[in-house]
């Protein structure tokens, strides 16, 4: 029961932060709208999209964070700790309890996204807003990839990933 609760917490708390994002970046993505756009912000627009659909969405979400995350909360919900509980959703995301080369790539992706966040924020509308939309993409992709990995991982027949334990 304990490990079935971890599993829900490690996978509520991931929603909750990419929600979040999502929802914050998806009003001053609509804000976009409210300019008077020219061609190539349309352009812009259409590029940054299909590309953060693909790279963040596709390739970052759907073929490798998603099943290692979804591996994560099913190794969860069988190997529960009152640290692994406590602090599931970063359990979950590979901060900690991870192989040390996952670990490295996860900081460091992590303090790249951080300082890609401070960078755009300083752009103005509506470039801001371009760029944002992108990453909504990718994000409602990777939220959806998620979903279904997790439950492929405990419902499915079939799930090898790896979650990369130590």
């Amino acid at each position: 029961m304990l490990g079935y609760l971890a599993a829900v917490w490690g996978i509520t708390g991931i929603g909750l932060l990419l929600g979040s994002a999502i929802y914050r970046l998806s009003s001053i993505g609509w804000q976009t709208f409210s300019y008077q756009l020219d061609w190539y912000h349309w352009l812009a627009m259409a590029v940054c999209v299909a590309f953060m659909g693909f790279a963040e969405g596709y390739r970052g979400f759907q073929q490798a964070w998603s099943p290692r995350v979804a591996a994560r909360i099913l190794y969860l919900s069988q190997n529960v700790s009152p640290l692994r509980l406590l602090f599931a959703p970063l359990f979950c995301m590979g901060f900690f309890s991870i192989v040390r080369k996952r670990m490295i790539v996860t900081y460091c992706l992590t303090l790249g996204i951080i300082g890609m966040v401070l960078l755009v924020h300083q752009l103005e509308q509506p470039w801001r807003g371009i760029i944002d939309l992108g990453v909504v993409t990718g994000l409602i992709w990777g939220v959806t990839s998620l979903i279904l990995f997790t439950l492929q991982a405990f419902f499915g027949q079939r799930f090898n990933h790896s979650p990369e334990m130590p």
